[in-house]
């Protein structure tokens, strides 16, 4: 008869190269798109070519769908479907803004990876260092394995920070103040 501690560590056993398997395919697809992005930094002539060379790159290496819905919270459920287009590309548009205007055409960031782990099925976090301008900064990439669409970067903690906790707290107040329509707002003048 076999037992049920028995029976857990075997199925442990079993999972633990499917695991690491599944982290070193996120770990390969996150060092392939930063790369991609260092590419284009070095390359691009200015900082409005940067943003418009970057967006491509970033909309096939992030969900924005998730980290949209994610940030909104609770409220996105009272969303409209119109609405949550809107706001994911709204989101989408205000993400690549902010991350392309940290980056300086032709100067280079440097990212050590250090590890990965898989703390859930599906889901990955890789710790990195980057150094940008004579400056360290740990960030950590949060990846899910989406189906078809693979491995996709739906959040990005930066110096302790989650990218989508800071938006969250934000639209947070949005939301109770105007709704959906005040996040919607808040994020078109955001872009503007």
């Amino acid at each position: 008869m076999i037992t049920r501690p028995f029976l857990l560590a075997l199925l442990m056993l079993g999972l633990h190269p499917v695991i690491a398997s599944s982290t070193a395919e996120a770990e390969s697809f996150l060092k392939n798109a930063v790369s991609q992005v260092v590419t284009v930094a070095k390359n691009a002539p200015d900082g409005a070519s940067l943003a418009n060379q970057l967006k491509p790159l970033l909309e096939k290496s992030i969900n924005f769908d998730a980290m949209t819905r994610r940030a909104v919270g609770p409220g996105w459920r009272q969303f409209t479907n119109d609405q949550q287009v809107q706001a994911i590309r709204l989101f989408t548009t205000l993400v690549i803004r902010s991350y392309s205007g940290k980056f300086t055409p032709g100067e280079l960031p440097s990212v050590d990876f250090k590890s990965a782990q898989s703390p859930a099925p599906s889901r990955v976090e890789v710790d990195t260092v980057t150094i940008y301008k004579g400056s360290n900064y740990d960030v950590l990439y949060r990846l899910e394995l989406l189906g078809a669409k693979g491995w996709l970067i739906t959040d990005i903690v930066i110096e302790g920070v989650s990218m989508v906790a800071n938006y969250r707290s934000q639209f947070d107040a949005r939301f109770k103040a105007g709704g959906a329509e005040g996040v919607i707002g808040s994020l078109e003048k955001s872009t503007r």
